[in-house]
């Protein structure tokens, strides 16, 4: 028996149709309420952290500062010491944007140990656990995936502006919309491999591809309309995957409108007793380990069934017939 969780930043409840999108709503969903960060809307930075420890971000120490950029990420660190000294704060915050636009640095690659060594619990201790592409939980600093890869390299597809709607800009929002769902299909693929190892009773697999069409499609709603019909279609095959004890639960950690945060998250699952008590961004992690402990999750390895001689034989003679043999 597996539990997956999809952690799909930016899913928002009032754009989650259940007749149009049956698969980002399943048996049950329902809005939960987010933490705003300093800089006034939701932030994923700090809300990943807070969905795994069930802490609230000034406790897990994960934040932002006022301008929005995460200062205390070590590629950000010393850049940040002398602009504190010598720059005012509206040309820091242009610094900031620049080197998230057009360096390596990432506000979202915390590793794993800073919580054992902070002394903060996350949902996947104890656990034979998956974690894929969580924000601020890096299992390996000197790994990376695809989507991680196609995000690094957007460069004019993507550009911090903290004078445009929502904080960003395209140069082209068609050709960055596909980047975005490639993204999405890399990271649920990848979901889907744990689902079918049967190695995990946890496997817990983040993707940003909604939130990022979401932040420039401002003025081409149609965009993230679309991207809201395909992610449905890709959460389908997930679930397709699902054997008959599997459970499904969909979480995000906030919604996205005319390119803004907005201040209700969602979540959704293939049983209603998954979310019936995830009033918050809090609780999730309360919720996934009460029904981890309910029932026995313990993977079991996947097992690879034997073709018998008939069925051999059968194959043999589809080739032959194809002119394969």
């Amino acid at each position: 028996m597996v539990f997956i969780v999809l952690g799909l930043d930016a899913l928002d409840p009032d754009l989650v149709d259940r007749a149009e999108h049956p698969n980002l709503a399943l048996a049950a969903d329902r809005s939960i309420n987010t933490i705003d960060s300093l800089e006034g809307e939701p932030s994923t930075h700090e809300l990943w952290p807070t969905i795994i420890t069930g802490l609230t971000p000034p406790e897990h120490g994960l934040t932002l500062s006022e301008d929005g950029i995460a200062w205390g990420n070590p590629l950000l660190d010393i850049g940040s010491r002398i602009a504190d000294v010598v720059l005012p704060d509206t040309l820091q915050t242009r610094i900031g944007a620049w080197l998230l636009t057009n360096t390596t640095a990432d506000a979202f690659r915390t590793p794993m140990t800073y919580y054992e060594e902070n002394g903060i619990g996350t949902v996947f201790d104890g656990r034979e656990a998956t974690a894929i592409g969580v924000p601020n939980y890096v299992v390996d600093p000197d790994e990376t995936d695809r989507e991680h890869e196609l995000r690094q390299q957007m460069g004019e597809l993507f550009q911090r502006d903290p004078d445009a709607r929502g904080g960003h800009t395209s140069a082209d929002p068609l050709a960055f919309y596909e980047q975005c769902l490639e993204m999405v299909m890399i990271r649920l693929a990848r979901a889907r491999r744990g689902l079918r190892s049967r190695e995990s009773e946890l496997v817990f697999a983040y993707t940003s591809g909604l939130d990022l069409v979401g932040h420039v499609a401002y003025d081409q709603p149609g965009l993230q309309r679309a991207a809201y019909d395909e992610l449905d279609e890709l959460v389908g095959d997930v679930r397709s995957d699902l054997g008959k004890d599997d459970e499904l639960l969909l979480v995000s950690d906030h919604g996205l409108q005319d390119g803004v945060h907005t201040h209700e998250a969602m979540v959704a699952a293939t049983d209603e007793r998954l979310v019936a008590d995830i009033d918050s961004v809090t609780d999730v992690r309360g919720a996934i380990e009460m029904e981890l402990d309910r029932v026995d999750h313990r993977p079991e390895g996947r097992v690879f069934e034997e073709r018998d001689d008939a069925d051999s034989e059968a194959v043999r003679e589809q080739l032959e017939d194809l002119g394969y043999m």
